[in-house]
């Protein structure tokens, strides 16, 4: 069979979300090359975002410059020309004076967009020359607005620049500069020069600029994924090896060990870890030989003093069948010399039973048996003890009659454990056993409303030759081992021992057994909750319990 190391991630099913927060959960290296990527693209969105906005104004500021170069000059060469000329008020010479003109603006200028306009406030007695505009400028004739138009005119000495939109031929829309200054015609007056200039190119060479940059980021990414992904690879590998190393620790093979490779730290890490397996290996080889030593010397003194101690028991029980001879002292001597005799056998009885459970010998005999028949008869029994104590033994049975497979001298004893320490801590108050069962398994649980446990003792009650309080003697000649052994009776059926208990509220013991040994059982599967019953609520009135005289059908008893 293959194991599977507990450090292995399963494979994860259902929505993508899922299987990315459990990647994110369950990997150093995913989580580490996430963040390095996410954070490495903030950096280079930002700083390609300030590149693309610095290059866009870098370009933008050039063309404005050679722009506003080719239109300065342009408009002086027209200037120079205007002054030169004299038209002599000869309506002619001034066309023929504009047609120069424009072949200057038309030749400096660097562009297609170009526009001629006589100043409105303008007037002569000579016939002006007739205004001059380009196709492509009258194309887009709105982009020239009135605004612009009394700049020109109020400071004729400057240029003056607007920025617009320019539809060019093949119908696309671009950003452009349009620039606007004043010449001066004799004999006719003012007369106004725009010259548009569209950044089609710069906004080619901008976008390319920003494909470049945006392709060049996202290959930049990828590169600084793919180098953390194997940065982390590297690192985590050796991490990940020692702890499947660990785990296989924990699991029981302790001569696994790291592979060490190198003297960086990982290395000292891998080699520290190794000395510390090397270590806790001898020190549980070392625990584990002393164990069996200790379990060979319980398991022989045991049977060792089986033998004097038969010899013993018989010879107290001669002695305490003759007692009533005895005068009163002898009569006394005799009588608890057969107690403490019958409570050493139960001692050794009880010592046998756990060297078998640590040699893990102990087998179970099964048979059918109905758990709640085998409560009653324990009740039975127990009742004459219940009667000295001053406790009343109840029984809830409202299931558990068909009979389950189990080990019927095992489960007895432990319910007559079970019943036998309520009853020595009940402080003569009712004791209630309940036995109820579902489809997955069958319970008895055993509630006395006594003096309880504290809470920091509730795991130390199975522990062998525990009390909670060492000054409290046992009344009925309990031997310490008796919840121990109960414990190990309930493992062995594959079952569970659970138990609650509140000081001055009593305690509640519930054993639950699978109805098939070795059945999957949880306490939440157990027919009896563990939670016990308030001990103000009044017995009488639970309608819950009844005498243990219940009248029960023959047909259901079955074998016990």
């Amino acid at each position: 069979m293959t194991k599977t190391s507990p450090l292995q991630r399963p494979r994860t099913s259902g929505s993508l979300p899922a299987t990315w927060s459990a990647l994110w959960k369950g990997s150093v290296r995913f989580r580490t090359t996430v963040l390095t990527v996410v954070l490495s693209a903030l950096a280079v969105i930002i700083a390609c975002v300030w590149m693309a906005l610095a290059i866009q104004d870098r370009l933008y500021e050039a063309r404005k410059d050679q722009a506003m170069t080719a239109a300065l000059q342009a408009a002086a060469e027209a200037q120079s020309l205007l002054d030169a000329a004299n038209p002599e008020g000869d309506p002619g010479k001034l066309q023929e004076i504009m047609g120069g003109v424009q072949t200057r603006v038309a030749n400096l200028a660097a562009t297609d967009y170009a526009r001629i306009v006589r100043s409105p406030a303008e007037a002569s007695t000579t016939l002006a020359p007739v205004p001059w505009v380009t196709t492509p400028f009258e194309a887009n004739a709105d982009m020239l607005t009135e605004g612009l138009r009394e700049r020109v005119r109020d400071q004729t000495t400057r240029q003056w620049l607007q920025a617009v939109e320019i539809t060019m031929p093949s119908g696309e829309l671009v950003p452009g500069i349009l620039i606007g200054q004043s010449l001066r015609f004799p004999e006719v007056g003012m007369y106004e020069l725009y010259l548009a200039y569209p950044l089609d190119e710069e906004q080619q060479t901008l976008l390319f600029v920003q494909r470049t940059l945006w392709l060049a980021a996202a290959a930049l990414l990828f590169i600084i994924g793919v180098i953390s992904w194997f940065v982390m690879r590297s690192v985590t590998a050796p991490i990940r090896e020692a702890a499947e190393t660990s785990a296989q620790l924990a699991g029981g093979d302790l001569g696994v060990r790291i592979v060490v490779d190198g003297e960086d730290e990982l290395a000292t890490l891998g080699r520290s870890f190794n000395a510390m397996a090397d270590s806790l290996e001898g020190q549980i080889k070392e625990l584990a030989e002393l164990s069996l030593v200790q379990q060979r010397f319980v398991s022989d003194v045991s049977h060792e003093l089986r033998t004097p101690l038969t010899t013993i028991r018989l010879a107290a029980d001669m002695i305490n069948d003759n007692k009533a001879s005895f005068d009163p002292t002898t009569e006394r001597a005799a009588e608890l010399l057969h107690a403490q005799v019958q409570r050493f056998e139960g001692l050794l009885s009880d010592l046998l039973e756990i060297s078998r459970y640590d040699a893990g010998s102990v087998q179970l005999e099964i048979e059918p048996t109905s758990l709640a028949h085998l409560a009653e008869d324990v009740i039975d029994s127990m009742q004459q003890l219940a009667d000295q104590h001053g406790s009343n033994l109840r029984l809830v049975a409202p299931g558990g009659y068909s009979p389950v497979d189990m080990d019927a001298r095992r489960v007895r004893r432990v319910v007559r454990n079970l019943i036998g320490n309520a009853i020595e801590h009940s402080e003569g108050k009712p004791v209630v056993v309940t036995v109820d069962s579902n489809q997955q398994a069958v319970a008895i649980g055993v509630r006395d409303f006594g003096l309880g446990i504290k809470p920091e003792h509730i795991e130390h009650v199975f522990d062998r030759f525990w009390r909670a309080d060492p000054s409290r003697k046992r009344t009925i000649g309990g031997t310490g081992l008796g919840l121990s052994i109960a414990l190990g009776d309930a493992k062995l059926h594959g079952g569970t021992l659970t138990v609650w208990s509140e000081p001055g509220n009593g305690s509640n013991f519930v054993l639950t057994l699978p109805r098939v040994v070795g059945g999957a059982i949880t306490v939440m599967s157990s027919p009896i909750a563990v939670e016990g019953q308030d001990a103000e609520t009044p017995m009488g009135t639970l309608g819950l319990t009844q005498p243990i005289d219940v009248v029960l059908d023959t047909d259901l008893r079955g074998k016990k």
